[in-house]
């Protein structure tokens, strides 16, 4: 069964916004509330690199773990969803995920929170797909109709994947082995900063 998840590649994004406008739109995200965002490192120095940034949809989410109502689920596709009925806007789902991804409207100066919105994945809600009140609280069901999320579609230099997440790492992976930076970006040694012996050692170990 598929994992679905989101990759960006940092050495194709060009920052044109492209993705967050495309979610905007084709939910109709209420104003205030960003889905999706791009945070960009080192701007207008050399070495300057933005990544778009969302619901990761973690493995061991999280905003799962701390909601004290419950109101997270998983999909088939293992993407994170939540229920409006269920959130009390208590902001425990927001200062937990490390990603920024739970978004609170401001009903007030003093910063009154409302239900809590974050990335679908493009997967609606836990109401019946493509009614009037899915797409009124979450926004509309692309996945239900066979469809990837908005951004990763309209991202045009293709930074942004979305899909599988065998699929999507198989195609990173390719990228950066083209790139002339070799495999040793998915190995040990990347991961630990070991050096090439303790890192063969590690990889035989591994097999």
């Amino acid at each position: 069964m598929a994992r679905m998840k989101f990759i960006c590649d940092a050495e194709r994004c060009i920052e044109c916004n492209g993705c967050t406008t495309a979610c905007k739109s084709e939910h109709e995200v209420p104003w205030g509330i960003s889905r999706r965002r791009l945070v960009t490192v080192n701007d207008g120095v050399p070495g300057e690199r933005s990544i778009s940034v969302a619901c990761m949809h973690c493995t061991d989410a999280p905003c799962m773990a701390v909601c004290p109502v419950d109101c997270f689920y998983r999909t088939e596709d293992q993407i994170v969803l939540h229920d409006k009925d269920l959130c009390i806007g208590c902001g425990y789902c927001y200062y937990a995920c490390p990603f920024g991804a739970p978004q609170f409207p401001q009903a007030g100066a003093f910063g009154l929170r409302g239900k809590m919105d974050k990335c679908t994945y493009c997967a609606g809600g836990p109401e019946e797909n493509f009614s009037v009140e899915e797409f009124r609280k979450y926004g509309r069901n692309r996945i239900a109709e066979g469809k990837l999320p908005a951004c990763a579609e309209m991202c045009s230099t293709k930074a942004l994947l979305a899909g599988d997440s065998a699929v999507i790492a198989k195609i990173y992976k390719t990228r950066v082995t083209t790139r002339g930076k070799g495999e040793e970006l998915w190995g040990w040694a990347m991961a630990y900063k070991v050096s090439d012996k303790v890192s063969d050692n590690l990889g035989e170990a591994k097999a």
